[in-house]
C-alpha cells in the first residue's frame, strides 16, 4: 500500500465524517429529535417550546464548545465515576499518544525513511513500508533512536498510569463517603439457602441470622422467582383465571378505539395487553393470593441487612457454614444495580455456566477467523485475482486498488465486529453476575479479548487457521514472529483506526437507530409524544475496549511504524468531545460501578506496553542491534514491577471496602441521630416487584434535576432546574478540568 491508498481511505472517512457531524448539527436542534439526542435530559424535562425559526437549520459548533468546556465536576454529577473513569481513558491516550507522536516523529520516522541508501518517490507515491521499521538495514547504528523512544514513551505512560489510579482511588474514596446513606453498605446477597420442607426460605433466613447475627440482623427479603418464563407462567395463570370468570369481565377489559391506523385508514380495537413486569400478575393479584403463592414463588435467595456497614461487610466476607455451597453471602449491588433475573439461579449451577460460558466463548473466537481471514486477504491482490479471475481487469485499475486494498479491508472486519457486543453480552448474562453493572464488566473484558486477538494478532498472522494456530507452538519463537509480521500489518492497522474510529464516532453521535426509531414513530405510526428510546445507558461494555485496542495499537506501531500516531491522537480528541457530548445530553445514568473499569485499563495499557517491548526486542535482534536488545530487556522487568506495585498499591480499594471507612461512616451517622432514617431507607430500597418502575419505589429519596426549556436551550445548557435530594448521591470533585475546563 502507498500514501495515495492511506490518503483515499483517510479521505473517504473525513468526507462521512463532515457530512455525519454537520447533520447532527442541524438534528439535533429540532424539537422532534429531542427524544434521540436529549435523552438524559428528556427523563426528567416537564416541557418544551417548538418556536419555529432559521438559526434551527444552520449548523453550528455550540455542542463541540459546551462539551470541550464542561469540568470534571459536572461530568461527576451527570454521569457518575464510571463517565469521569472512561473520561479520563480519552484523556490519558491524547496525554501519552502526544508526547510518543512528539518523539517519534521527531527521532523515529527520519531514521526510517533514510534507513536504506535507495532512490525516493515523490511522497504520494511513495510505499508505507519506506516509513516502517522494515526499511531501516541489518546493522544500523541508528537503532538507538528506537530504544530511546521505547523508554520516553514506557516512562511517560507508567507516569501518567500512576497518577491517574491514584487520582481515581481518591475519586473512589469520595464515592464511598459521599453524604448521603447507600443502601448497599447495609445489605448482603445470600445464596444457597438450604430448602426446607417444614418452613419457607423467608422462615429460615430469619432464623439463620437471628441465631447467629443476634446483635447485628435486621431485616431481610427474599428474591422472588422473576424470570422471562416465570412471567410467562404468572400471565397465562392471570389469563385462565379471567377466561374462567366469563365474558363480564372481559367486556371490562377490551374496550373499543377509535385510533385512526396509518397504514390502512381504518379504526382499530385495541385490547389491554400485559406488557412488563409491572402488568404482570404481580402487580395485579391481592394480598391474600399473593401470601398463598409466596412460598411456592420463592428462590433460594435474599437480601439481608445489618445494623451497621461494618457488620455487613464482615458477614459479606465470611464463611456462614462448613458447606461453602450453602448460605453464600456476597455485598450486595446498589437497588438500581440490581440483576433481578440472575438471583433466582441456583447457586450450584453458576460453575456449570460459566464453564460453558468460556467453552462458548472459545468456539466464538474461533468461529470469528473465518470473516478476519477474509477481511485481511482483500489486502492481497495476488490472491484476490487467484481467487476470482473474473477481477483481473478490474483491478488493474489505479483507484480500484487504492479502495479494495486501504478502505474495504478494515470495514468488512467493523461490520463483522458489530456483531460481537451483542453476543459477549449474552455470554455475560449467562454467566449469572447479580449485577448490571458486573455483566457490563464482564462483557467490556470479553470484547477486549476478543477484539485484541482478532484485530490485531489475527491479522498479523494473517493466512489459514491451521497456520495462525501453529505461530503460538513455540514461545521461544514469538518475538522474531511478531517482529517480522507486526511491520508489515501496520498499514493496516491505520485503516483500521481510520474505519473503525473515525467513522464510528459519526456513527455515535448521530444515533442512527433510534433517529430512524423517532422518524418510523412520527411519520409512519404518527404518534409524536416524546419517549424514551429503550435502555439509555452508556455502552461502556463497546466503548471502552474500542478506545483500549486503539491505545494496543498504538504503543504495539509507535516506534514500528509512527504514521499511524497523527491519525491516532486526532481520533481521541474527537473521541473526547463526542463521549463527553453523549454523556451530558444522551445517555442515563442509572446504576454505577464506582469506578471498577479503571483497573481493566491500566492492565490492558501495561499489557501493550509488554507487548510493545517484545515485538521491540524481536526486531533489534532481527536488525541485529545487540545494545539496544539489551537495553530492552532491564525495560520490560521495570515496567514488571511498575505494574506489580500498582496492584498491591491501589487495587485492594477497588475490591473491598475498607473497615476504617465505614467504621467512621458508621460513627458519624450515629453521632448525627440518622440510624433510624437509614433502617427505614434500607428497607424500602431493593423492591423487586411494585406498581411502578423501579425507581419509583425510592420515591421519598429520589429526585432528579428537573428542567424547562428550549432544544436551544438543551443545546446551550441554560435550562432551568430544580434541586431535590437524590439518589444515587451527587458526588463532588474540587479537582481542576483535565482538558478545556474553566
Amino acid at each position: 500500500m502507498d500514501i495515495a491508498a492511506l490518503l483515499t481511505s483517510a479521505g473517504i472517512n473525513i468526507a462521512v465524517c463532515v457530512v455525519l457531524f454537520t447533520l447532527y448539527s442541524v438534528l439535533r436542534k429540532q424539537p422532534s429529535n429531542v427524544n434521540v439526542y436529549f435523552g438524559r435530559r428528556l427523563a426528567s424535562r416537564r416541557s418544551k417550546s417548538r418556536d419555529l425559526c432559521l438559526d434551527r437549520f444552520v449548523p453550528s459548533p455550540t455542542w463541540v464548545m459546551k462539551a470541550w468546556e464542561t469540568t470534571q465536576e459536572e461530568m461527576l454529577t451527570t454521569g457518575g465515576l464510571d463517565a469521569v473513569v472512561f473520561s479520563r481513558m480519552v484523556v490519558f491516550s491524547i496525554r501519552v499518544f502526544s508526547v510518543a507522536a512528539i518523539i517519534c516523529t521527531i527521532l523515529v520516522l527520519p531514521v526510517n525513511y533514510y534507513g536504506q541508501d535507495r532512490i525516493h518517490k515523490n511522497i504520494p507515491f511513495e510505499s508505507l513500508e519506506v516509513f516502517t521499521i522494515e526499511n531501516v538495514k541489518e546493522g544500523s547504528q541508528w537503532l538507538w533512536a528506537h530504544c530511546l523512544a521505547l523508554y520516553i514513551i514506557t516512562l511517560t505512560a507508567c507516569t501518567l498510569l500512576y497518577s491517574e489510579y491514584k487520582s481515581i482511588t481518591n475519586l473512589r474514596l469520595v464515592h464511598l463517603t459521599s453524604s448521603q446513606p447507600n443502601p448497599s453498605h447495609f445489605a448482603i446477597l445470600v445464596r444457597g439457602i438450604p430448602w426446607s420442607s417444614e418452613q419457607s426460605y423467608c422462615e429460615t433466613v430469619k432464623k439463620f441470622f437471628s441465631f447467629y447475627h443476634p446483635s447485628t440482623y435486621l431485616s431481610h427479603q427474599v428474591v422472588y422467582k422473576s424470570g422471562v418464563v416465570q412471567k410467562l407462567k404468572d400471565d397465562a395463570e392471570y389469563m385462565c383465571k379471567m377466561l374462567s370468570s366469563g365474558c363480564g369481565s372481559m367486556e371490562q377489559t377490551c374496550k373499543p378505539s377509535f385510533t385512526q391506523c396509518y397504514f390502512c385508514g381504518g379504526s382499530t380495537n385495541s385490547f389491554k395487553i400485559i406488557s412488563n413486569e409491572t402488568d404482570s400478575i404481580h402487580g395485579r393479584t391481592s394480598y391474600s393470593d399473593v401470601h398463598l403463592n409466596a412460598r411456592k414463588k420463592e428462590s433460594a435467595a435474599a437480601f439481608v441487612f445489618f445494623k451497621s456497614r461494618y457488620d455487613a461487610l464482615t458477614v459479606a466476607q465470611s464463611l456462614q457454614t462448613s458447606n461453602p455451597m450453602l448460605w453464600v453471602t456476597d455485598l450486595a449491588p446498589e437497588p438500581q444495580d440490581v440483576y433481578w433475573p440472575n438471583l433466582c439461579i441456583p447457586y450450584k449451577q453458576l460453575w456449570i455456566r460459566k464453564l460453558f460460558t468460556f467453552v462458548a466463548s472459545v468456539t466464538f473466537v474461533l468461529v470469528f477467523l473465518i470473516p478476519v481471514t477474509f477481511a485481511q486477504g482483500l489486502t492481497q491482490l495476488e490472491k484476490l485475482e487467484k481467487m476470482f479471475p473474473f477481477l483481473t481487469g478490474m483491478l488493474q485499475k489505479k483507484f480500484v486498488i487504492q479502495l479494495v486494498t486501504g478502505y474495504l479491508p478494515s470495514v468488512i472486519l467493523v461490520l463483522f465486529l458489530y456483531a460481537v457486543p451483542p453476543v459477549v453480552m449474552l455470554f455475560s448474562t449467562m454467566e449469572g453476575c447479580i449485577s448490571r453493572s458486573e455483566r457490563k464488566k464482564s462483557a467490556c473484558s470479553k470484547v477486549l479479548y476478543f477484539t485484541i486477538w482478532n484485530v490485531f494478532f489475527v491479522n498479523v498472522f494473517a493466512g489459514s487457521v491451521i497456520s495462525q494456530l501453529a505461530v503460538f507452538s513455540s514461545l521461544t519463537e514469538l518475538p522474531a514472529q511478531l517482529a517480522k509480521a507486526v511491520p508489515a500489518q501496520a498499514t493496516y492497522f491505520t485503516t483500521y483506526v481510520l474505519s473503525s474510529g473515525w467513522a464510528s464516532l459519526a456513527f455515535e453521535i448521530m444515533q442512527l437507530f433510534p433517529l430512524f426509531c423517532n422518524l418510523f414513530q412520527r411519520f409512519i405510526l404518527g404518534y409524536n409524544e416524546d419517549t424514551m428510546n429503550g435502555d439509555l445507558t452508556f455502552p461502556y461494555h463497546t466503548e471502552v475496549p474500542r478506545i483500549l485496542l486503539f491505545g494496543f495499537l498504538g504503543f504495539t506501531c509507535s516506534i514500528l511504524a509512527p504514521l499511524i500516531l497523527p491519525f491516532l491522537l486526532f481520533y481521541f480528541v474527537l473521541a473526547y468531545l463526542v463521549y463527553r457530548n453523549q454523556i451530558l445530553n444522551v445517555y442515563i445514568n442509572k446504576y454505577d460501578s464506582g469506578g471498577q473499569l479503571w483497573p481493566i485499563a491500566h492492565n490492558t495499557t501495561v499489557i501493550s506496553l509488554l507487548v510493545a517491548q517484545v515485538i521491540a526486542l524481536g526486531v533489534f535482534g532481527i536488525k541485529e542491534s545487540p545494545v539496544a536488545s539489551g537495553f530492552t530487556i532491564p525495560l520490560l522487568i521495570c515496567t514488571v514491577l511498575f505494574h506489580q506495585y500498582c496492584r498491591e498499591r491501589f487495587l485492594p480499594v477497588f475490591k473491598n471496602n475498607a473497615t476504617q471507612v465505614l467504621i467512621d461512616m458508621d460513627r458519624r451517622d450515629e453521632r448525627c441521630g440518622r440510624m433510624e432514617q437509614i433502617y427505614e431507607l434500607v428497607n424500602s430500597a431493593y423492591c423487586q416487584f411494585s406498581g411502578s418502575t423501579q425507581s419509583e419505589c425510592f420515591s421519598s429519596h429520589q429526585g432528579e434535576r428537573e428542567l424547562v426549556g428550549t432544544p436551544k436551550d438543551m443545546e446551550t445548557g441554560n435550562e432551568n432546574r430544580q434541586e431535590d435530594i437524590s439518589w444515587p448521591p451527587v458526588l463532588h470533585s474540587f479537582d481542576k478540568p483535565v482538558i478545556g475546563g474553566k
